[in-house]
């Protein structure tokens, strides 16, 4: 995504670099058919291609409009994935008692902690149509590791985890029906955040619509310069390739904004925000340890207990 206020003008017109190479060509020849042959000076009334233009810049306008409600709708469920993620971590922290060396519940919270991050790493890149699992055995034990490999959705494959951690956890009695039920409703919402994800990846923008604006478009440039050349002359040149770029950095602005996970500067940044759930989780295990690991009782070597 693109962080940066100021954005490189490389950036923008390299965009529509083609675009505006055609209608530069294009421009000046009718510029010099219309200045050396008096049989090819045909003009039409300005109002044409206005009235054309208005009606381009709705059609635009909408569309823009429906890109950028997708965009956000992506960056608003992953602000939610933000939320809940260190929602869970601080429910495993506050629910399970930890202390007075209980490492078998510490390795338990620390496992399901590590497996969270992990759930926003693949989620990311499953939606950008990456191999969601290099690196994960970083954040994943051996077993969790392996049981994910037989799920074609691997994220749905760490939820199904996470819960049955949760119904061991309460036959335990670690956690109480309440507290299992509290978890159980921060999970549901990690699965509705995903649907909400898949369902913008999947869910294409008309096509139909797409080609229609493209094709006006393209018939209110061709008929620009026969507008403006009379009253203009040679100037019609460049004030045709300033309209055009302009409607043509609308229309892609619009083609980026509508499909968030494709791996474009303009992407919701789901890896970015994924490194800030990392980061913060992280924290919360650090200060965790800091208050609750007990000094006089160190970590047996034959427990599951993972130190940061």
């Amino acid at each position: 995504m693109l962080l940066q206020e100021n954005i490189p003008v490389k950036y923008i017109f390299g965009k529509i670099r083609v675009e505006v190479m055609l209608v530069t060509i294009y421009a000046l020849l009718i510029a010099l058919l219309y200045k050396n042959f008096h049989f090819t000076r045909i003009s039409i009334p300005i109002a044409v291609p206005t009235l054309l233009g208005t009606v381009i810049s709705l059609l635009l306008a909408f569309k823009s409009n429906q890109a950028y409600d997708r965009w956000w709708e992506a960056r608003t469920l992953w602000g939610a994935i933000v939320n809940d993620s260190r929602t869970l971590t601080r429910q495993l922290f506050t629910y399970i008692d930890t202390h007075y060396g209980k490492l078998e519940e510490i390795a338990f919270c620390e496992r399901m902690a590590k497996r969270q991050i992990a759930w926003c790493y693949v989620l990311s890149r499953q939606l950008r149509g990456h191999d969601p699992m290099p690196g994960m055995d970083k954040w994943l034990c051996k077993e969790d590791f392996e049981y994910i490999q037989g799920y074609s959705n691997k994220a749905v494959a760490l939820l199904e985890l996470h819960g049955a951690d949760l119904r061991h956890a309460y036959k335990l009695g670690w956690i109480n029906e309440f507290q299992q039920i509290e978890m159980d409703a921060t999970l549901t919402r990690f699965s509705n955040h995903m649907g909400g994800c898949e369902r913008i990846k999947n869910t294409v923008f008309p096509s139909t619509y797409k080609v229609y604006i493209h094709f006006a478009l393209i018939l209110f440039v061709a008929l620009l310069p026969f507008g403006l050349i009379e009253f203009f002359g040679l100037v019609e040149i460049p004030m045709v390739i300033a309209i055009a770029s302009s409607f043509f950095l609308i229309e892609k602005m619009a083609i980026h904004l509508q499909d968030p996970f494709e791996n474009k500067p303009t992407d919701t940044p789901t890896t970015a925000i994924s490194g800030t759930i990392e980061r913060d989780i992280l924290q919360m295990l650090k200060q965790y340890y800091k208050e609750d690991k007990p000094a006089e009782e160190p970590a047996s070597k034959d427990k599951v207990f993972y130190i940061l």
